[in-house]
């Protein structure tokens, strides 16, 4: 198969976007993206699109036609793809698909989310509905926040299986947060959150469910925002005049699907999770010993510890210990994962979050990450997309292009 590059990345400083228009957010991701390294439109052949919330919160749909109402994309291939919070991936992933195939030679990979509103106000009991569609009707019942219930379940079940506390798990929230705080994009950059404050339920750090482990400090952000990835092909980084040895490869990726339903299947173990990682790896032909950059799909800090566990960083239920003891962090640990600040402290742009994964690794092999979250000496990254109650999965292993 052909080598697919990452020729340029851009994103929106993610939190709130006020009164930007459906049409407005995918036009600058689009053309921003573009301008990341002053490309013609015109060089693009074909383009994907992720959203989630755009038909229920938006009143949004055919976001392909609004794609190709940027200057230079009129006419050609487009499509919008939707697969819950894997969105984001799951468009970078067609891009890359399309590219192998010999349908052109340079795409475009956006993705959004609008979740609040004008003002940047949100709707959090519409918004919980909303979000509550991507999972099995059968497991809605009985939920006011269906997410935060189905992994607040998960969380439990972690904890009981693995001996880990709530301590364990606030100490991911809290390296998060503190990560977050150099991201001049992520969303909650001033907020600093001590790990006593995320371990401990008062003021605003509340308990979600009764009964349930998870708290406020636990749970990713509500969250508007866009990001894009210029793909090409060696011929198509020739197009556009970028330097291969300027670009990240996208060496190996995978993608699999799990049952939506959460009940009958072992949450701990997600099959499709680790699937589509390990065809990820064996793709790229690389190891999870050789990662040393990650961001993964911590929509709730639980997942945080699972995902340390499905990238291979971490044993089988030790993916809580891993960040509690320090192997995390971008500077002293082992792999800096989620340096970004992660979905918990960044934000969590549904559409977006998958492309701002590779997007965010990439910056860091290319030695540009601010300076205070640059791991140094980057060598392989590996992205860990979800979507639904562990039900989708996309994932990739990228290294610097040589």
């Amino acid at each position: 198969m052909k080598p697919i590059y990452i020729a340029a990345y851009h994103q929106s400083k993610f939190g709130k976007l006020f009164a930007m228009t459906v049409p407005e957010i995918i036009a600058a991701a689009v053309t921003e993206t573009y301008a990341e390294i002053g490309a013609e439109p015109s060089a693009v052949d074909l383009a994907s699109i992720g959203a989630t919330c755009n038909f229920s919160l938006n009143e949004q749909g055919l976001l392909a036609g609004l794609v190709a109402m940027a200057p230079g994309l009129g006419g050609k291939p487009i499509e919008a793809v939707e697969n819950a919070c894997a969105s984001g991936g799951q468009a970078v992933l067609s891009v890359v698909q399309k590219l192998q195939l010999g349908l052109g030679e340079v795409g475009i990979a956006v993705g959004y989310e609008k979740m609040r509103d004008a003002e940047g106000k949100m709707d959090g009991a519409l918004i919980g509905k909303v979000l509550g569609y991507f999972s099995h009707p059968d497991e809605r019942e009985g939920k006011t926040y269906v997410f935060p219930h189905l992994f607040a379940e998960v969380m439990e079940t972690y904890m009981k299986a693995h001996g880990a506390t709530e301590r364990d798990l606030a100490e991911i929230s809290s390296r998060e947060y503190a990560n977050s705080t150099h991201n001049p994009w992520a969303q909650m950059q001033k907020v600093e959150v001590s790990v006593d404050e995320a371990a401990t339920a008062e003021g605003r750090n509340r308990y979600i469910v009764e009964g349930l482990p998870l708290k406020t400090y636990d749970c990713s952000q509500i969250t508007d925002g866009y990001a894009g990835l210029l793909l090409a092909t060696e011929e198509g980084l020739a197009r556009l005049g970028v330097a291969k040895a300027d670009c990240v490869e996208i060496a190996g990726y995978g993608q699999a699907t799990d049952p939506l339903r959460k009940a009958g299947r072992d949450i701990l173990i997600p099959y499709g999770a680790y699937k589509a990682m390990g065809m990820a790896y064996q793709m790229a032909g690389e190891r999870p010993d050789d990662v040393n950059v990650a961001e993964i799909h911590d929509c709730f800090t639980v997942m945080g510890a699972i995902g340390a566990e499905v990238i291979g960083k971490a044993e089988y239920g030790k993916g809580a210990a891993y960040w509690r003891d320090g192997k995390a962090d971008p500077k002293s640990g082992e792999c800096g994962i989620n340096t970004s600040g992660g979905l918990i402290a960044k934000g969590h742009p549904v559409g977006a979050t998958g492309i701002a994964m590779i997007g965010w690794s990439a910056w860091q092999l290319l030695g540009k990450a601010p300076a205070e979250l640059q791991v140094a000496e980057p060598r392989i990254a590996a992205t860990f997309n979800i979507g639904g109650p562990i039900c989708a999965s996309v994932c990739t292993v990228l290294r610097r292009a040589e």
